[in-house]
């Protein structure tokens, strides 16, 4: 039987990847840290579009953890065809005072778990000659990014990642697809209600629902990256073309000095 395997799947843009795979067919291998609301998310699938779901709480900053989903998947004859690296950390902080043990986190999440995803279910899907892995990375890999520098270098490694092994697996019918939104509407950024509708309606900001649903699509076409929303594709652009020195004189600016002194 066909699986997708999503990690991070119990909230945010998971669920909705869980979700968008179930409406197309596929089983749910649905993993996270998060054991009540992962539950959920299993049994809102079954129900709704009535596909077997199992959910795996594990914690993926543990790099041991990638070869456990996978002997468990083997183990139980779950064929993953689809692979959805989504999980991730945030924390706004400078590198400086941001805990060790964080790092560590972020590191081994974004760059080390998924690798050896990747790594492993990829080489089942190449002897296949068939198969589809969407990472998700940010559209701070194209910029440098103050106050969140370790998180932006993972999403850059990815981006490098991701794309060179587009063109490895290419010729045996594996997509690759590497996604990079800009802002994302989740209870993490503490706006009010008002301002979000604003921020949705301008672009700025895009619903958890709709990245997913444009991601899947992407990715059954064999593309090898997406950036979603007009405002992002603008801003990376701009990022792109920009010489990083043009930031350094916005940073100077004393209220933006204070910020960064603070985090």
């Amino acid at each position: 039987m066909s699986y997708a395997l999503i990690t991070g799947a119990s909230s945010g843009i998971g669920r909705h990847y869980a979700s968008e795979l179930a409406s197309r067919g596929y089983n749910i291998v649905a993993v996270s840290n998060q054991p009540t609301e992962l539950q959920l998310v299993v049994e809102h699938l079954r129900m709704h579009y009535g596909v077997e779901a199992h959910a795996l709480c594990c914690d993926l900053t543990d790099s041991y953890r990638a070869e456990q989903l996978y002997d468990t998947c083997h183990s139980n004859s779950w064929q993953v065809d689809v692979l959805v690296c989504n999980a991730g950390i945030l924390l706004f902080s400078t590198l400086v005072n941001t805990d060790t043990e964080h790092l560590k986190n972020i590191i081994t999440l974004h760059c080390t778990t998924t690798t050896l995803l990747c790594r492993l279910f990829g080489d089942d899907m190449k002897q296949r000659r068939a198969g589809h892995i969407l990472i998700m990375s940010s559209a701070t890999a194209w910029l440098p990014y103050p106050t969140i520098s370790h998180y932006g270098a993972t999403k850059a490694y990815l981006k490098n990642f991701a794309s060179s092994l587009w063109y490895e697996l290419r010729p045996y019918n594996v997509s690759v697809t590497a996604i990079f939104p800009g802002a994302v509407d989740t209870p993490f950024y503490t706006l009010n209600d008002n301002m979000r509708r604003w921020l949705c309606r301008l672009g700025v900001m895009l619903p958890p629902a709709t990245i997913a649903r444009r991601g899947i699509r992407a990715m059954f076409k064999g593309r090898r990256r997406l950036i979603p929303g007009l405002f992002t594709k603008v801003i990376v652009a701009v990022c792109a073309l920009l010489p990083a020195r043009i930031l350094y004189p916005i940073l100077r600016i004393g209220a933006i000095r204070r910020l960064l002194e603070r985090v």
